[in-house]
């Protein structure tokens, strides 16, 4: 006969084993759903008219280079909205000189290391229909320039009226200007660089 004791622990680590095997099902199930996403961009670039990709490098273009999905980089993050913030023109890397609302600062923490990014709009953007709470997030990490490209990249996010927003770097993006440089991109701001490497999300492209 089990001691009360004994019981209570073996129900407590039956629970830790239960959360935890969820927590890795629902890991999986993103990670699937990920690598989805990923299979269908490479096919989109390959075959759509609107593809970035110039029609030279379509023709050895075998698929965009990505880090491995880890959960470690989904990030929640606090959201600081500015309750007077600027419009500036953001710099990109032709003459063209947007107009971006600067809407607030993500706050985070990685290990054991505070962080903090800003967020903005895109004054154009927001006024078309379904893009009213989207958010844009370029960064540059100590990858920048060497396993990723070098300009930066991007972060797209959502803001839902809450005080939190998820920062998924597995889902960091470059900016078209990495396939062609036909393309205007907005560069990422100064202190919107991250003292880490951050190896998740897509990697450099190799013409």
């Amino acid at each position: 006969m089990f001691k009360p004791f004994s019981f209570c622990l073996l129900t407590a680590l039956l629970l830790v084993s239960l959360v935890a095997n969820a927590q890795k099902a629902s890991f999986s199930d993103y990670r699937a759903k990920l690598l989805k996403e990923r299979a269908d961009k490479d096919e989109e670039f390959l075959s759509h008219e609107g593809s970035p990709i110039t029609d030279e490098d379509r023709e050895t273009f075998r698929g965009l280079a990505y880090f491995k999905p880890a959960k470690k980089w989904i990030i929640d993050a606090r959201l600081e909205r500015f309750s007077n913030p600027d419009t500036i023109r953001m710099q990109t890397t032709t003459a063209r000189l947007p107009l971006y609302i600067v809407f607030g600062k993500a706050h985070f923490e990685y290990k054991g290391r505070k962080f903090s990014l800003t967020v903005f709009q895109n004054v154009d953007l927001m006024k078309k229909s379904g893009y009213e709470n989207y958010l844009f997030l370029p960064f540059t990490d100590l990858t920048s320039g060497e396993e990723s490209y070098g300009g930066g990249r991007y972060l797209d996010l959502r803001c839902d009226h809450t005080q939190t927003v998820t920062l998924d770097f597995n889902r960091a993006y470059n900016p078209y200007c990495v396939y062609n440089k036909k393309y205007s991109c907005p560069v990422p701001p100064s202190e919107n660089f991250l003292n880490i490497e951050v190896k998740a999300g897509e990697m450099n492209f190799s013409h």
